[in-house]
């Protein structure tokens, strides 16, 4: 065992402490031959006897100045012995039933680990959620035996100190014949305490096993519904919980269940968290006077909390006496004599460890010394004023001083309790040598000083008070009388703060004495300037304060508030007038297009000092405009405000795409696109709308009052019909009527065509397609208008074809094959439609073949391809085949060339050297039939005949 000792345990190291041991409170006795010894203060024990040696061992130091012991160690001693059982009983149970084995560790001392044999090393025992062998008794727990589980079972101890094992006498695990177990709850086997205390930082592993048929699955919960963390290990196989590095917030109620399809049974436990003592406060070394007061304070943190009890040379504290208390780690010893001195220790402790710290008092008891602290040879002091003589002896305890001028002892003055001397209100008679003695009950002692008493400093130049304007040099005097032995010092300062002359931009100058002058002054040099003059005794000041006056200061919170067309609401709050009363303002404006800052007309047209509002007028519509106001005092303008946030006026509005027409018989409707809110510029918004016919002079006006609104319909049985009309658009809210946009031409609404169109006429182009034609109707008259035709069908599924402008024929696709329809035409113009021609009827012609071309045959020669194909024969419900379409082209994605042919063969000059895709499909009167598939045909050769015949069918 080691016993260290720290060197400040001891004010003076160089003395060699004594060491000794304890063993259980006992003194360990060192001989010659024993089997004790001490090698540098640390204990040796050899043959360590397990009956002998085990117990709580302490170090002792000591020397001159005192004892102290170190905390406490516990010796164990690891060992196991062997089974002493050599046989064991069998183990009856049925199939199905839950078993315990019971392992019964022989004597040991040491920290054990177990497992078990199954009927011959090395075969293990390996644990799931139905075999647990705890590691708390040894036991191993089958919860639901099987046949397979029929053998001997044998127990290993193993010491994880001495790192031996021994092995127990086999168990039987026989089945019984008289049955199978039937299903029941489960039952815990393996249980926790109900109060698990834990250290701080250590690692703990609670055990949870249940016997069951079906086997139990086994779960772990906070009771307090806390989730585990990341570092919490739930091993459901081996039915183990473990938690390491365990700290405060670990601690609560922890739930193990078991359940299986016959039931539930759960166990609980608190995990209690404590930790040992730990030092956060701790006493230092202490020197005092005799009859002096020591406070030591120790202070540690542990759970539960610790108590506290203190040591003196390595025993007990007697608290008996009335000067010694003790209270919750705090020691007081009042009136300290010689028998305090020595060594100190504090032990802080709980249930769960004890600490110690070691401390030294050292009780000083001396006679005054005055070899370290004289007093000062020559002391000067104002008269008038008040002086202080230090006297500051060395002495333990405390004793008395008094004072003496010359060989008079003084009696009528004034000691502090520190033993120095004040004398108020100096005089020339103060004057002279002054004595401290000093003296207590182990001796006394004096020391001696001069006092010399001078002149006082007086500032002869009054306090002024100076008023300037920038620009101005000024002088401020600082004229003194003094003692003309002691030398004086100047120091100036400006709004408390210190002047270095030759900074400041060269403003401030030294003059002769103690003056100075300040050249060009401006605004920032107002304010307080104090001269300071000093010497070794005293020290005076006087401060003059000054005035500067200039222009104002620019304007603050300078804002525009609204903006319309030409207008702009400004307002700012005065700024600093710079003591000079603010006589009027000016308002200035710049824009994109204007040469800098231009002044501007407000109203009103004069802004005096206490104006701090104004309307800018006679601005430009739809510009960006940035303000700012200046202020002008007598002696001058000041500089600007902070220019305004840049605004736009706002734009002269008038509705936008006015137009119009159409309509009902004897309407003139007038539309518009409505003004955004947002440029409405005041409630009562609206439109004016004018009009007159084409050519009058008077215009005829009507109020429309919705913001909202784009149209206005003028109905009056006088109005001709598709005549011209002239309009325009205005606006107009609560401050009156806005401008009228551009005048627009407009026409009345028409009457609808009152002919039908003549000679209707349809034909068949194909089976899908029929070409109507019709003779149109005159374009236009003064009443009405043709703007296009709308032809019709009257199948189920009608369909109606508008055409626009003066055209007389129309195509109409995507028909049925062989059906017959039925058409009629009419004309219309923005009125509506015009009456119904007469109805014709038309027959499509019949599908064209569906059948595609097959056995494509081709071959080459020179620059020649040869096809041949088979003739299509139309079904009875498709028109007859009249022709083919041949198609080619030189890849599958270019525009094919079409030939066309009457016959099944086709004969092809093509270009050499290009490959080519071909297609064919026929063709009859009621359109294009299916086409064949594609063929490539490969590049010829220049010159050669490929002499090749290729038969390819078709679709």
């Amino acid at each position: 065992m080691r016993c260290f000792i720290a060197a400040n345990s001891f004010s003076a190291s160089e003395i060699v402490p004594a060491l000794w041991w304890k063993l259980n409170d006992s003194f360990i006795v060192l001989r010659a031959g024993s089997r004790y010894s001490l090698v540098g203060g640390n204990l040796h024990i050899s043959h360590l006897n397990k009956e002998e040696d085990v117990g709580i061992y302490q170090c002792l130091a000591s020397n001159s100045f005192g004892t102290i012991v170190s905390r406490e160690a516990s010796l164990h001693i690891a060992y196991l012995e062997n089974f002493k059982t050599q046989r064991r009983s069998p183990v009856r149970v049925r199939e199905g039933q839950g078993v315990v084995l019971l392992c019964g560790p022989p004597p040991h001392s040491g920290e054990l680990t177990f497992t078990w044999i199954f009927n011959q090393y090395p075969s293990f025992v390996i644990q799931d959620t139905r075999r647990f062998v705890s590691q708390k008794t040894g036991n191993l727990y089958i919860a639901k035996v099987e046949p397979s589980d029929v053998g001997n079972y044998t127990c290993v101890v193993t010491n994880t100190v001495t790192k031996t094992s021994v092995q127990g006498p086999p168990t039987p695990l026989v089945l019984r014949i008289d049955g199978v177990m039937g299903e029941y709850e489960p039952k815990i086997e393996v249980q926790f305490p109900d109060i698990v205390p834990v250290a701080k930082s250590s690692t703990v592993k609670l055990e949870c096993f249940a016997l069951g048929n079906p086997v139990p699955t086994i779960s772990w919960r906070r009771v307090d519904g806390a989730s585990f963390g990341r570092k919490v290990d739930v091993n459901k196989a081996s039915g183990v919980l473990e938690i390491p590095y365990f700290q405060q917030e670990d601690a609560g109620i922890y739930e193990c269940v078991a359940e299986n399809t016959r039931g539930r049974n759960s166990v609980k436990g608190k995990l209690s968290f404590y930790a040992p003592p730990h030092l956060i406060e701790k006493p230092q070394d202490a020197q005092k006077p005799i009859d002096d007061t020591l406070v030591w304070e120790c202070k540690a943190n542990a759970k539960p909390k610790p108590s506290y009890r203190w040591l003196k040379n390595g025993d007990p504290l007697d608290p008996m006496e009335d000067r010694v208390q003790v209270n919750n780690g705090v020691l007081t010893i009042s009136s300290l004599k010689l028998a305090d001195i020595g060594m100190y220790q504090c032990v802080a402790e709980n249930k769960h460890g004890r600490i110690f710290t070691n401390t030294e008092l050292r009780v000083i008891a001396i006679a005054p010394d005055f070899s370290q602290n004289l007093l000062k040879a020559q002391t000067l002091a104002r008269q008038g004023g008040d002086v202080l003589i230090e006297c500051k002896p060395k002495m333990s305890p405390r004793g008395m001083i008094s004072w003496r001028k010359g060989k008079e002892a003084l009696r009528e003055i004034t000691v502090l309790d520190n033993g120095s001397l004040r004398i108020a209100n100096v005089t020339k008679m103060d004057a002279g040598v002054y004595t401290c003695v000093a003296r207590n009950q182990f001796g006394v002692a004096s020391s001696a000083g001069s006092l010399l008493v001078k002149e006082p400093t007086v500032i002869t130049s009054p306090a002024g008070h100076l008023d300037v304007t920038v620009g101005e040099s000024i002088v401020l005097p600082c004229q003194v009388s003094h003692d003309p032995t002691l030398d004086l010092k100047f120091t100036w300062f400006f709004n408390e703060q210190l002047i270095h002359f030759g900074t400041h931009g060269g403003y401030f100058e030294k003059r002769s004495a103690g003056d100075i002058m300040i050249r060009n002054i401006q605004l920032r040099h107002a304010g307080k300037y104090t001269c300071a003059v000093q010497t070794k005794v005293d020290s005076v000041s006087i401060a003059t304060d000054v005035i500067v006056r200039g222009p104002p200061g620019p304007p603050v919170e300078f804002k525009v508030s609204e903006m319309t067309e030409s207008t702009a609401s400004l307002s700012w709050g005065p700024g600093l007038d710079n003591h000079s009363p603010i006589l009027s303002y000016i308002i200035q404006a710049r824009t994109p297009f204007s040469l800098g800052w231009q002044a501007v007309t407000t109203v009103p047209e004069l802004l005096g000092g206490k104006q701090l509002s104004a309307t800018v007028i006679d601005l430009s519509p739809w510009v960006e405009y940035e303000f700012r106001v200046l202020a002008t005092n007598s002696i001058g303008t000041g500089e600007p405000s902070k220019p305004s946030k840049k605004a736009r006026t706002k734009e002269m509005v008038t509705p936008a795409r006015v137009n119009g027409g159409g309509g009902g018989r004897s309407e003139l409707v007038i539309t518009w696109e409505p003004v955004p809110e947002e440029l409405q510029s005041g409630p009562g918004f609206g439109y004016v709308v004018a009009f007159r016919p084409h050519g009058a002079q008077g215009w005829m006006q009507a109020a429309v009052t919705s913001p909202d609104a784009s149209r206005y319909v003028f109905k009056n049985e006088s109005i001709p019909p598709f005549s011209p009309y002239q309009v325009k658009v205005g606006v107009y809210n609560n401050k009156g009527e806005g401008p009228f946009g551009p005048v627009t031409t407009i026409y009345s609404a028409e009457e609808e065509p009152s002919r039908a169109p003549g000679r209707l006429r349809a034909r068949s182009v194909s089976a899908s397609e029929v070409e109507v034609t019709w003779k149109p109707l005159a374009w236009s008259n003064n009443r009405r208008r043709i703007l296009g035709y709308e032809v019709k069908d009257k199948q189920e599924t009608a369909s109606v074809i508008r055409t626009v402008g003066n055209r007389t024929s129309v195509l109409i696709k995507d028909l049925e094959g062989s059906s017959t329809y039925f058409m009629s035409l009419r004309a219309y113009n923005s009125a509506g439609l015009g009456p119904q021609s007469a109805i014709v009827n038309v027959t499509t012609k019949k599908p064209p073949p569906s059948q595609a071309p097959v056995k494509i045959m081709w071959n080459t020669s020179n620059s020649k391809v040869i096809l041949r194909w088979d003739q299509v024969h139309a079904l009875e419900n498709e028109s007859e085949v009249t022709g083919y379409k041949v198609m080619y082209s030189q890849d599958k994605h270019s525009r094919p060339s079409v030939v066309e042919t009457n016959t099944t063969s086709l004969e092809l000059s093509l270009p050499v050297n290009q490959d080519y895709v071909i297609q064919i499909k026929p063709f009859s009167e009621g359109g294009e039939g299916s086409s064949s598939r594609q063929i490539t045909i490969p590049r010829i050769a220049g010159g050669t005949v490929l002499d090749r015949e290729t038969f390819c069918p078709g679709l």
